[in-house]
């Protein structure tokens, strides 16, 4: 299946999907990955699908979905595999403008440094890189990458990219618990986005089922540090913390829109019982979330914050 969807997307709004790479040809076999264990780790750029049938794949649904009212964000090329292999990746790109919807590319940034990849990657409106580590040890750890890769050329070739670029560059942060949660992966991470400087530096953790059994997301206290570090260092972090897009709508109801913004970011109390106060709720709501087991309460240089429960 070439195309999918349109479907929610935080991130890209409504956003109809690509597989331009058939399943799992990929650098990484990353240990949270829940589409199953690489099946080729090659860094060889192949051809796979041709530009012309994935225009065709995608035209006939663009066509089918405007036809039903629907409207599309972004076109997004998201394969189950690394979307950099495909050796036709920018010309694809080029085909797809005539239907003049924005395009994005999902990567993991396995071959950022080569230079024609990068400037593949900068056709498209906007580009979303995985960052899980800036150290070695973790990378090698979380990420287990081809053995040839080198994580100094690809942050280099991530940095290149970002100095180009002229659309939207966002990044995606994977959180796994005991992996790369510590307070110097954390720091090491944040310092690298400083200077990638994405538009959104986004943090996930493993939401859908694994292929590593034993893999388990941090708490939501590591999440909110996370968060903290990150936000000292970028012009905007956010949390991805497995809730679906639709309940991010704006309501009339404070204590929903209480727990969309603290799925999104942790809230200061003190911020969130002004929030309270002018919807005409007060702190006896926020204890009934807290007992509900939807909000948490968790501390961040002793300042108390809410963050939207995720975990069991």
């Amino acid at each position: 299946m070439i195309v999918f969807g349109p479907i929610p997307s935080r991130r890209l709004g409504q956003s109809l999907g690509m597989n331009n790479i058939p399943l799992k040809n990929c650098p990484y076999d990353c240990i949270y990955c829940q589409v199953g264990s690489t099946s080729s780790d090659a860094l060889t750029k192949q051809a796979f699908y041709s530009p012309k049938e994935i225009f065709q794949s995608v035209q006939k649904r663009v066509k089918e979905v405007q036809a039903a009212g629907r409207h599309i964000d972004y076109l997004s090329i998201v394969p189950d595999g690394e979307p950099s292999l495909d050796l036709q990746l920018g010309t694809t790109i080029q085909a797809l403008r005539p239907l003049g919807i924005k395009i994005a590319v999902i990567t993991n940034a396995s071959l950022l440094w080569q230079e024609k990849i990068c400037q593949q990657l900068a056709l498209a409106d906007l580009v979303s890189l995985k960052v899980d580590a800036a150290e070695e040890v973790v990378w090698r750890k979380i990420n287990r990458p081809n053995r040839r890769l080198s994580l100094t050329d690809i942050l280099l070739g991530a940095l290149r990219l970002a100095e180009d670029f002229g659309g939207t560059l966002i990044t995606e942060t994977m959180l796994v618990k005991g992996i790369n949660d510590q307070e110097a992966s954390l720091q090491a991470i944040a310092r690298f986005l400083g200077q990638l400087d994405p538009e959104v530096a986004y943090l996930a953790i493993p939401t859908r089922p694994p292929t590593g059994k034993s893999i388990q997301s941090p708490d939501e206290t590591i999440l909110n540090r996370a968060y903290q570090i990150f936000s000292q260092r970028v012009r905007k972090a956010e949390c991805l913390t497995g809730f679906s897009a639709d309940t991010f709508s704006a309501t009339g109801d404070v204590l929903q829109n209480l727990l969309n913004i603290t799925a999104v970011h942790p809230v200061r109390e003190c911020e969130v019982q002004s929030l309270l106060q002018r919807g005409g709720c007060g702190a006896q709501e926020l204890d009934q979330l807290v007992d509900q087991g939807k909000l948490v309460r968790v501390l961040h240089q002793d300042l108390p914050f809410c963050v939207r429960k995720f975990s069991a």
